[in-house]
């Protein structure tokens, strides 16, 4: 019986292909055993407890902001070390996975000193703070893009993708669902979906943006959890149904088209399942990482994008134009995105993984 930790934390694109990868292992082995372990005070902690998997918690900060909060993040790294291989002796790990966020690095180190096999997960095509301090330690590295190539040691890099596409390709649609959003099956859909929370100025430049979207399109906009004033955002525009949240992989396979953030999540959604984007990159996440997620594909043409700096009713209207109304231009993108897509990285983690531990039995 293998028994597996994953550390991850800190935000969904570090804890969704986390839980991702845990589904199909469990799916693949029923007997398997995994523990999550995670900070105490971030969302990790009511999530993953919250999809039926043992939980262990450890109290970590990023490495931020005055010297005294340094200090005090290095103290804790140094606490959470000891307190990491505790958990994983009680737990007997037979592999360690890192999927991210500073929590991710003390246990990494834990596992390395204990002689544990270990793997790390990169999402973004930027490197995080917490990959790159224990990229030299672990015994492999998984990667989705190739410009991580230029941190990591080449030597260990797997490009195997995001277990989310896995998830995403392998979800059916649900007609039902799609029918409850006011949608309709002989219509064009373009879904636009601007993060989980949404953004109340993007929403409100939107507005003005789509005021006049192509009549023969049905335009499902998400708004996000903490906009519902914006729900009635578009009344008046009967082809544009506002929510403040969806299940996006209940009607992905029924979805023509994307405008979206570029998260690593989403973007291993969309091209492992081929829908053309416009990507519209938010400026306010650490190294700019969704602006070089989005080059990525923009310099494959497999998607297209807008920076938000740039983003009004002209720039919206005429790449929409560019990419929604033109047959051709939508094929060749959507080709080009599955070409990037890796709709096996799960599988692919689940049997690198595998190897990983037999070669650490046989040590």
């Amino acid at each position: 019986m293998k028994k597996i930790c994953i550390v991850t934390g800190g935000t969904g694109g570090h804890i969704y292909p986390a839980l991702a990868f845990a589904s199909k292992v469990k799916q693949l082995d029923e007997q398997a055993e995994i523990l999550f372990i995670g900070n105490d005070d971030r969302m990790e902690a009511q999530l993953i407890p919250s999809c039926g998997y043992p939980f262990k918690a450890l109290h970590t900060s990023g490495l931020a902001g005055s010297v005294f909060d340094k200090a005090r993040a290095v103290a804790q790294m140094l606490g959470s070390i000891s307190k990491a291989k505790t958990y994983l002796k009680d737990f007997g790990a037979d592999l360690v996975i890192g999927f991210g966020g500073y929590v991710s690095a003390p246990v990494m180190s834990a596992a390395v000193s204990l002689g544990i096999p270990t793997m790390i997960h990169e999402q973004n095509s930027i490197v995080g703070k917490s990959n790159k301090l224990v990229m030299n330690k672990v015994d492999a590295i998984v990667t989705c893009y190739d410009k991580c190539d230029e941190v990591f040691p080449k030597d260990k890099i797997r490009k195997l993708g995001n277990p989310r596409a896995t998830i995403a390709l392998e979800a059916r649609p649900d007609e039902d669902y799609f029918h409850s959003l006011g949608l309709q099956d002989d219509k064009k859909t373009i879904l636009i979906m601007m993060g989980s929370l949404g953004s109340s100025s993007v929403n409100e430049l939107m507005k003005d943006a789509l005021s006049d979207v192509d009549p023969s399109f049905q335009i499902l906009y998400v708004c996000g959890k903490d906009n519902s004033d914006d729900l009635d955002l578009f009344k008046g525009q009967s082809n544009i149904h506002v929510v403040s949240y969806v299940d996006t992989l209940k009607i992905y396979k029924k979805i023509d088209g994307m405008i979206c953030r570029a998260g690593a999540t989403t973007i291993a959604e969309l091209t492992a399942l081929g829908i053309p984007s416009i990507l519209i990159p938010s400026p306010y996440v650490a190294n700019n990482h969704q602006y070089y997620n989005a080059s990525q594909l923009t310099e494959r043409h497999a998607a297209m994008m807008i920076e938000e700096k740039d983003l009004n009713a002209r720039t919206l209207s005429e790449t929409m134009k560019k990419l929604f109304e033109d047959p051709q231009t939508m094929a060749s993108v959507r080709e080009n995105a599955l070409k990037m897509g890796k709709g096996n990285a799960a599988y692919d983690i689940a049997a690198l993984a595998d190897s990983l531990i037999r070669q650490g039995a046989e040590k």
